[in-house]
């Protein structure tokens, strides 16, 4: 654990983020792998057929993650006011209603999989696979919930390095899994699908093993788990806005995700493997902000004003030269990293894979920055506005993407990103500038 309202703040935010960063690559890696071996071992059917599902699965899967951060800001606050007590409280009613969530949307999403990806325009012969894709991942959402839920509630209170040790020991399994599954025994779709569920599972039963050997401060035992009522509100409140956070974004994507499928499988496995890379490249951004969360949330709890905003300033330089890094980096090496997903059989898909990364990389310092933004408006309690933003976000690169897809092919999804991070910004800026001048205020 780790008490970020004292102590030198570039250093929390890094030692931080460092690990967060290098838990949410052995994360990205899951569907990264499967993307890699079932483009080189099951053909380029196989991968178009799992980004097409991608965004469903991640729809849902983030809307369960969604509801763990909300809870993490609350921990996080009552461990900056050493209010343990009500920290317990806030843990035992978030899994109550969480799991009780969970299920549903399982089963839910179980038997809607094929209206959900004929809605968004799915070519028809990549429809079944995609489906039976879906459905196997689906019943592993319940490993989701509980690795997230003890996962944020260690990073809430400082520990960022225990979630990445679990997920790095389910990646590895993951990629094993894969490559015999689908390389050796040629089960295709099915055997990534039963990788990534198996994955899961072993970082759900890591992660809750550790908590309950190790941090009884967290660890909620059967007989406490019940609703507080007195927290109850609040934690619907927060949890339901990052979950309609997380969801408005993978919806967005769902529907730039229809703009690409009528461009046929060329484009559909160009733009699998581009985002891929994307998130790559997005994640120390995005931990960066969730460093930013739990470090302004702390201190929001100490009533450490000055400290607040002096962990804004430092984040925002931190993700900023990171963004301006990695772009190069891409440029760079973006022919390289397309023969990971494509290999030299595939020219088209390589060649549209260079236009699209080269467009992404010369935006990568708008992440750095809108990140950043929503990580100190989470840690401060203003949960409309990250919605706000995001949904504003999408709702304009999605636009755009419908707009631009059909006349400029995969670099009209790649300028209409673009379109979207500028919106965000001209939203979140003033009311940042506003934020900010009230809290100096009261320093």
């Amino acid at each position: 654990m780790k008490d970020m309202t004292q102590g030198n703040i570039a250093g929390h935010l890094v030692g931080f983020a460092v690990p967060l960063i290098l838990g949410n690559f052995f994360q990205l890696t899951y569907n990264a792998v499967d993307s890699i071996i079932l483009g080189r071992f099951a053909g380029k059917a196989s991968l178009a057929a799992v980004g097409i599902a991608n965004p469903i699965m991640n729809i849902m899967i983030f809307f369960i993650v969604g509801i763990s951060w909300g809870a993490g800001v609350l921990i996080s606050e009552f461990y900056g006011a050493k209010d343990f007590q009500k920290l317990k409280h806030e843990i035992s009613t978030t899994i109550v209603i969480g799991f009780a969530f969970t299920l549903f949307v399982s089963a839910v999403c179980f038997v809607f999989a094929l209206p959900m990806l004929r809605l968004v325009r799915s070519p028809e012969e990549l429809i079944a696979p995609s489906a039976h894709y879906l459905r196997i991942v689906f019943c592993g959402l319940i490993f989701t919930f509980f690795y997230n839920m003890f996962a944020a509630a260690l990073r809430a209170v400082g520990d960022s390095r225990t979630p990445i040790l679990c997920v790095a020991v389910s990646a590895v399994l993951n990629g094993i899994l894969d490559f015999v599954l689908v390389a050796v025994f040629r089960l295709d779709l099915t055997g990534a699908a039963v990788a990534t569920v198996a994955a899961q599972a072993i970082s759900c039963v890591l992660c809750v093993g550790y908590v309950y050997r190790r941090e009884p401060l967290i660890a909620v035992r059967p007989r406490e788990c019940r609703v507080d009522t007195a927290l109850m509100g609040k934690t619907i409140s927060y949890s339901l806005a990052t979950a309609m956070q997380q969801t408005v974004l993978y919806v967005g994507k769902l529907l730039v995700q229809s703009a690409v499928n009528p461009l046929g499988v060329d484009a559909i496995a160009t733009f699998n493997a581009g985002t891929k890379i994307d998130d790559f490249c997005y994640q120390p951004e995005q931990s960066i902000g969730q460093a930013m969360t739990t470090f302004t949330a702390q201190n929001h709890g100490a009533k450490n004003v000055r400290r607040m905003l002096q962990g804004l300033r430092k984040g925002l330089v931190i993700s900023f030269a990171y963004g301006v890094v990695i772009g190069a980096a891409v440029i760079a090496f973006r022919t390289r990293l397309m023969w990971l997903f494509a290999g030299d059989g595939e020219a088209e898909v390589l060649r549209l894979g260079r236009q699209y990364l080269l467009i992404m990389a010369c935006l990568y310092t708008m992440p750095a920055l809108t990140n950043g933004f929503q990580g100190f408006f989470r840690g401060c309690g203003n949960m409309k506005t990250t919605v706000a933003a995001t949904t504003t976000q999408m709702i304009v690169r999605a636009g755009f993407s419908l707009l631009l897809a059909p006349r400029f092919g995969i670099a009209g999804v790649a300028f209409a990103c673009g379109i979207g991070w500028t919106a965000m910004m001209l939203l979140e800026v003033p009311l940042l500038v506003r934020k900010v001048i009230r809290l100096r205020r009261r320093v």
